[in-house]
C-alpha cells in the first residue's frame, strides 16, 4: 500500500502553509455541492462522508444540513483546524478521522453520500481505481458520490493550447492563489488525469453518472448513484 500522505505533499504537515490555505483556495462555495445532494435525495437524516477534506469547508456546511458527517484527511494538522472550527459553531454531528482514499474504514451503516473536493488527483490511475471502488462500497445502493477535481477534458494534441491558456490566469501573488509554478508543479508532480480515463473508473466501480460540469476544461464536477 502507498504513502498517502506522502503523496499529499509535505505542506499538508505544515502548520503555516495550512494556516493559509482556504485563502489560497478563495473560500470555494460548497451550496451547489449540497445542493446536488439535496436533489437526489439526502436530508437532515442522511450521512455523508467528506474525504480529504481539508480544512472543512464543505464539512462544516454539509453537517449545518445533514445528520452525520465524517470528515476525512490525512493531515493531522488539517484535521486540528477542523476540530477547532466544529467546536466553535457548536457541530456535534461532525466526526474527523485520521485517513485517507486507501486507509479510511467506514464504520456502521453504509453512507448515503461521499464527497471529495480536489483530492482524488493526489493518487496515480490505478490507485484512484481502488479508491473509487472503497467508495462504492462504503455507499449505499442509490447513494450518491460527488466529486470535484482537477480533471483534463481535451485529447493529448490539445495540452500545449490548454495550459497556456491555463496558465495566463494563474495568480501573480502565492498567498493569494495559484501562480503558474504551483500549476507547473501539479503538473509534473501530481496525478490529474484525463476526463476519458476517469469516467470508465467510474463506472467499472458501479457508478452511474448523472450530471457532469467542467469549467475552462479543466475543474469537472460529477454526481454519481451508486448503482
Amino acid at each position: 500500500m502507498i504513502d498517502e500522505l506522502a503523496y499529499a505533499g509535505p505542506e499538508h504537515l505544515d502548520a503555516a502553509f495550512v494556516a493559509g490555505f482556504d485563502r489560497k483556495q478563495g473560500y470555494p462555495d460548497p451550496a451547489g455541492d449540497l445542493d446536488a445532494f439535496t436533489a437526489q435525495g439526502l436530508g437532515a437524516d442522511s450521512s455523508v462522508v467528506d474525504l480529504g477534506t481539508g480544512t472543512g469547508q464543505f464539512a462544516l456546511a454539509a453537517a449545518r444540513r445533514f445528520g452525520q458527517v465524517t470528515a476525512v484527511d490525512v493531515s493531522p494538522a488539517m484535521l486540528a483546524l477542523l476540530r477547532e472550527r466544529a467546536a466553535g459553531q457548536g457541530l456535534k454531528n461532525l466526526d474527523c478521522v485520521r485517513a485517507g482514499f486507501l486507509s479510511y474504514q467506514h464504520a456502521g451503516p453504509p453512507a448515503d453520500g461521499v464527497y471529495t473536493r480536489h483530492a482524488l488527483h493526489q493518487l496515480p490511475d490505478f490507485w484512484k481505481a481502488l479508491a473509487l471502488d472503497r467508495i462504492a462500497r462504503m455507499l449505499r445502493p442509490g447513494g450518491v458520490l460527488r466529486l470535484r477535481d482537477l480533471i483534463y477534458d481535451f485529447r493529448p494534441a490539445e495540452t500545449e493550447d490548454v495550459f497556456r491558456e491555463w496558465f495566463r490566469y494563474a495568480a501573480a501573488d502565492p498567498a493569494e492563489g495559484y501562480t503558474g509554478e504551483d500549476y507547473a508543479e501539479h503538473i509534473r508532480t501530481e496525478f490529474s488525469t484525463f476526463r476519458w480515463l476517469l469516467e470508465p473508473m467510474l463506472a467499472a466501480a458501479g457508478f452511474e453518472i448523472v450530471a457532469a460540469e467542467f469549467e475552462g476544461r479543466l475543474y469537472g464536477a460529477y454526481t454519481c448513484i451508486r448503482t
